[in-house]
């Protein structure tokens, strides 16, 4: 990419983020500050768990990561049972995730972490707030581009294991604060919560999304949002996370 394309590029960014920040200045946003990371690099799907770990060891303030998947992967919670996933195995790169939840199937989808170091005054929120508000400003995004999104409410929830075509399939299941679409999920989220912060890893799919929903999302978290790049230091540590965690036969077989 030529240096005239970038400048452009991050001018325009600069300009849209400014622009929803006047839209939404009567709104009480999530987080004071927001490091935003547009992950656009082909990583396995142990290296992007690993990732997330490791931004939430470093995190001294909330952060946004994005990313998408140029594979066919499929990550499962951290409580589930490799023999529910393990027909998958050689056509999909399969990872246990450190959060909860159920079986979600990547290629086609936006991933998200978000993390929130303990320090922060987001911290204090119960997870299912955190949870809450992230999905409300994630479905103002959608709105804002002409989606009738809404957040299901506790009416909405599904039936788990008795609906048909569960399977431990998380998008087949909605729950109270997932993201819906025409009566249709998409978007739902885990959590893990540890003496360092909290980690949220979310997944949007079975929508269209406009080449700027990401940047709409993040100014619906926030006020000030900084984009970043992950550094070396992140990126040497999450592979020493991937190499004895998440790429580990024990890691993935351990239910």
């Amino acid at each position: 990419m030529s240096s005239e394309v970038e400048t452009s590029l991050i001018v325009n960014r600069k300009r849209f983020l400014d622009s929803a920040r006047n839209d939404k200045r009567d709104k009480t946003s999530i987080f004071t500050v927001l490091e935003v990371y547009h992950d656009n690099a082909s990583r396995s799907a142990a290296m992007n768990m690993a990732i997330d770990e490791a931004l939430l060891e470093s995190a001294t303030v909330p952060l946004l990561r994005l990313y998408r998947w140029d594979h066919a992967a499929l990550s499962f919670g951290y409580f589930g049972k490799f023999a529910d996933v393990g027909a998958h195995a050689g056509k999909r790169d399969l990872v246990r995730r450190w959060t909860g939840g159920g079986i979600v199937f990547h290629g086609d989808d936006l991933t998200y972490s978000i993390v929130i170091p303990a320090a922060d005054s987001a911290f204090a929120h119960s997870t299912m707030s955190i949870y809450e508000k992230v999905h409300e400003a994630l479905r103002e995004a959608l709105v804002a581009r002409g989606q009738h999104a809404v957040v299901a409410a506790i009416a909405d929830r599904g039936t788990g294991v008795s609906k048909p075509g569960y399977h431990g399939h998380c998008f087949a299941n909605p729950v109270h604060a997932d993201v819906l679409v025409n009566g249709e999920k998409v978007a739902g989220a885990a959590q893990r919560k540890t003496r360092a912060g909290l980690l949220q890893q979310g997944s949007i799919q079975h929508v269209d999304l406009a080449e700027d929903f990401a940047d709409r999302f993040a100014a619906q978290l926030t006020s000030t949002c900084h984009n970043r790049q992950l550094n070396g230091a992140v990126i040497e540590h999450a592979n020493e996370i991937a190499a004895q965690k998440y790429g580990t036969d024990m890691w993935l077989r351990r239910r």
